[in-house]
């Protein structure tokens, strides 16, 4: 099992990472995120590694970093932290801002403010997906139809972390406006049939930056029970 990642001291907020998509009533994960799928009886406790960069107005680039522990049991119930974003030179450790509780047998919903000690629930009126919101690398990603604007390249497969993923990259070109250059948007999943989860995404888009996500650190054992419970000290607050 992968030990509670340590606290540290805190330092400037920059971004929070780690958010998930479960139905229409929960807020959407960025399209670079790990979704960490909610089925049972394939247990696992995992770190997920961020790499960030962004253009700035400038032109220039700002690069940042962040790393968050996620988790699910044999029950389906999920566990995804999310950590502010720090700069790459950075030896902190990136502070656990919210966490979010999923269990599938009653579909309640639970995010928790770390910061405040609060917590609120809701329960998702529809079941959540069993697979991530990016299908392209995952078996039901052959049915997909293709795409007039992007081209798909099959990566075949490879093990990441020892775990086998499937991947796929596509790569979506955008005609040159104004006398300027073509504009190459590429994006790649990395797909474990056995986890059920992208064990890697990249991202670039030289107009707004770049994103790289790596499960890392994976277990294949239960995670501790009391990850999926609300602490006692924690107090309900009113639903956003």
């Amino acid at each position: 099992m992968v030990s509670r990642l340590p606290q540290a001291p805190r330092f400037p907020r920059l971004v929070l990472l780690g958010s998930v998509s479960l139905a229409a009533a929960v807020p959407v994960a960025p399209a670079q995120d790990i979704f960490v799928t909610p089925i049972a009886n394939a247990p696992f406790t995992a770190v997920v590694q961020v790499e960030r960069s962004s253009v700035r107005p400038d032109g220039s680039l700002q690069a940042a970093k962040t790393l968050r522990q996620i988790a699910r049991d044999s029950r389906g119930r999920i566990y995804n932290e999310a950590r502010t974003l720090i700069p790459v030179s950075s030896k902190e450790t990136p502070q656990v801002r919210s966490i979010h509780l999923y269990d599938a047998e009653t579909r309640i919903s639970t995010m928790l403010d770390t910061e405040r000690q609060t917590f609120w629930t809701m329960t998702v009126r529809r079941p959540p997906a069993t697979a991530p919101p990016a299908l392209e690398a995952t078996p039901a990603g052959e049915t997909l139809e293709p795409s007039e604007f992007a081209r798909k390249e099959d990566l075949g497969t490879e093990e990441i972390g020892g775990i086998p993923a499937h991947g796929i990259r596509e790569v979506q070109t955008i005609p040159a406006q104004d006398n300027g250059k073509p504009i190459v948007v590429t994006d790649e999943y990395w797909y474990s049939d056995d986890l059920r989860i992208n064990l890697m995404i990249k991202h670039n888009d030289p107009r707004t930056g770049s994103a790289i996500l790596t499960v890392t650190q994976v277990e294949r054992t239960e995670p501790d029970r009391a990850m999926f419970e609300i602490p006692a000290n924690y107090k309900r607050a009113a639903n956003p």
